[in-house]
């Protein structure tokens, strides 16, 4: 089965990852299978991992002796590929397309299915979370997870409305989330964009989930390792940037008025560019759903792996 959708920065993650024949590369998100189709192009061997169950029907046909889908996060990279053992790893996060363009995965707020968006097949759904959460931890979830302005209005609203009948499907939270803020007004955005958000984050654990992976990238990727990390909103971005800045010895300058600190670790990255990519203009008009995506990227140094938390 062919990939179905189109692999975001593809270019400039394989121009990053310098993927060739007898390399080792993680694809650590495989979703649909464009990143691992692509680095097997260039004749390296792809170590691919994804907790969803269903991604396994897009590696039909891909290279056995090269290719091996591991069904379980990418922060288990190490247990699963050894320590200082891979030469790339690549993450492209957030909920893939073909999650998206299943209604019955419940990620949708524009396509009606059960209130799930569990990317894995455990745990608690988003139906679980909005029916039981208290008000002021809903809220908070809203706002940290999703940005979201006006999460306590969200929450109050949502706590009022399950005490006569709960939630269960997405449609009915996405609908009652537009008609509590008021409707769209002419937004461009739907209103319920960012509760969506909060909410998938949440249920997967995604933050964590990228902490973690970012760890174990460190202690899998050998000396001259590439890591390349595509995130698609600020709050993934903004733990790459510090990962990043903190382990290739770019922590913002102390104070002159503060006292001097200690030398921490060698640095166990070099960054491959200042800043973030962004796609072209072209990329997006022929994929829009590249509009907000930045890739991060860096080559592991030959100093030990840090042993304090990131």
């Amino acid at each position: 089965m062919s990939a179905a959708h189109t692999p975001v920065l593809i270019a400039e993650v394989l121009d990053g990852l310098e993927a060739a024949p007898g390399k080792t590369i993680i694809d650590g998100t495989f979703g649909a299978g464009g990143y691992a189709r692509a680095i097997l192009a260039t004749g390296a061997r792809v170590i691919a991992f994804d907790r969803d169950p269903t991604a396994a029907r897009f590696a039909q046909g891909l290279p056995a002796d090269r290719f091996r889908l591991v069904a379980s996060c990418f922060s288990d990279m190490e247990d699963v590929a050894g320590e200082a053992a891979v030469d790339g790893v690549a993450l492209d996060l957030g909920v893939s397309s073909m999650q998206i363009d299943q209604p019955e995965r419940g990620f949708s707020f524009m396509r009606d299915g059960p209130l799930d968006m569990r990317m894995g097949a455990e745990g608690q759904t988003a139906a679980d979370l909005v029916n039981t959460a208290q008000p002021k931890d809903l809220a908070r979830l809203l706002f940290v997870y999703g940005e979201e302005r006006q999460s306590r209005r969200i929450a109050a609203a949502i706590a009022r409305r399950r005490a006569e009948q709960p939630f269960t499907r997405t449609l009915e939270l996405a609908e009652f989330i537009e008609k509590a803020l008021g409707g769209r007004r002419g937004a461009k955005v739907h209103p319920a964009t960012r509760s969506f958000q909060a909410l998938r984050i949440a249920v997967n654990e995604e933050l964590s989930e990228l902490e973690a992976g970012l760890l174990a990238a460190e202690r899998t990727l050998k000396t001259g390792g590439r890591l390349c990390v595509v995130t698609f909103h600020s709050l993934e971005d903004r733990i790459v940037k510090t990962f990043l800045s903190v382990r290739s010895g770019r922590t913002p300058a102390a104070s002159r008025h503060a006292p001097p600190r200690q030398t921490g670790p060698a640095p166990s990255f070099d960054l491959l560019f200042n800043g973030a990519h962004s796609p072209s203009d072209a990329e997006v008009a022929a994929n829009p759903r590249a509009r907000s995506a930045k890739l991060r990227a860096a080559v592991r140094t030959d100093a030990p792996v840090w042993r304090e938390a990131a």
